[in-house]
């Protein structure tokens, strides 16, 4: 390919057609990474080398300033092949032992690599053959990375899809894979349709099948982070982040610039949002010393689950921060006054 610059464990026969019916948005998660060519591994591994990438048959400019060459290529080979809808060619991408692939919102996984075959094969002949699985930009190397994809319209059901992925390598293979996504964007009542019974989730992400691989500074600043909104005090995390960040909660149509402006958000908002509040926890931490970020966890409220994304300057400041976790848990009020926090007076 020319470089241009510019249902398995847990999910039933049953529940696999019906995903399939909608397109299985979850399975999008798959879209990730392959085996490294030796072209590749000859490439740069400077942060920021990735960037400038394009898509084929896609105008969207890949976000690599974040991400290595390597896992920029790798993310996109396996989307362009993906977008082909070939589920053997989607399934080498997979590592056999371990392997982990569960859709945070849904609740599906796969836990080994011939169910996985099984669900794309299942999943693949629905799709529009001008279907494209895309990715819009990449934080983190071929160890850890986080992936941000676009699935089109009729993909995956009559809405595209905008997943956050969280991924770890293994020898460049996948060995865990857990989607993140907004489920009002897809459709509330779509979403209801295809989601497991809560009692039914996993309750083991198998993070600890792949280990703590991120690099020391992201694990230091997403800890920090996360301790800080444990506390909800958005003073304190007006610390972190450098003088220009940008702070965007995307469920929440939310985006706000600036330290001061960031913590005062942070602060008046902490008792609504998901991800912040003493019930929250980081679970997993993956990505670079300048791209990556942490799933987190939550004991109490309606929203479970989500992930952060980070990106960090030259001085371990956060730059961008984006998080994602599933809209459709809470109701219209909730982002009714979320949205209202970040009004300045």
């Amino acid at each position: 390919m020319r470089v241009e610059k510019q249902a398995g464990n847990g999910m039933a026969r049953r529940g696999l057609l019906r995903g399939a019916a909608l397109g299985g948005a979850g399975i999008a998660a798959a879209s990730l990474v392959p085996a490294q060519s030796a072209s590749a591994a000859s490439t740069t591994s400077a942060a920021g080398a990735g960037d400038g990438f394009v898509f084929p048959g896609v105008d969207v400019v890949i976000d690599g300033s974040h991400a290595t060459t390597d896992v920029t290529l790798l993310v996109r080979a396996y989307l362009a092949r993906k977008s082909a809808a070939d589920p053997a060619g989607t399934t080498d991408f997979f590592s056999h032992h371990p392997v982990t692939y569960i859709d945070a919102v849904l609740g599906w996984a796969w836990y080994d690599w011939d169910s996985l075959l099984t669900a794309m094969g299942q999943f693949m002949p629905t799709w529009p053959k001008d279907g494209k699985s895309y990715p819009t930009r990449i934080l983190g190397d071929s160890t850890s990375a986080i992936v941000f994809f676009t699935d089109t319209a009729g993909l995956f059901g009559p809405s595209e899809i905008r997943a956050v992925g969280v991924v770890n390598f293994n020898d460049r293979k996948i060995a865990r894979q857990i989607d993140y996504w907004d489920g009002r964007h897809f459709g509330i009542s779509n979403t209801a349709q295809l989601k497991l019974p809560a009692d039914q989730f996993p309750a083991d992400f198998r993070e600890s099948t792949v280990g703590e691989t991120a690099a020391r500074t992201m694990k230091h600043v997403s800890y920090e982070l996360a301790r800080v909104l444990r506390d909800g005090d958005g003073a304190n995390a007006a610390e972190l982040f450098a003088p220009g960040a940008v702070f965007e909660d995307i469920p929440a149509h939310v985006q706000i610039i600036g330290p001061r402006s960031i913590g005062s958000y942070l602060t008046d908002a902490a008792a609504l949002l998901p991800y912040a509040g003493g019930s929250t926890a980081v679970r997993h931490v993956v990505g670079s010393a300048v791209g990556g970020g942490y799933e987190w966890t939550a004991s109490d409220g309606p929203v479970l689950r989500g992930v952060i994304a980070l990106e960090l300057d030259r001085w371990r400041r956060i730059t961008r921060l984006t998080a994602m976790w599933d809209g459709s848990q809470v109701d219209d009020s909730t982002l009714v006054s979320l949205s209202r926090k970040a009004i300045e007076r």
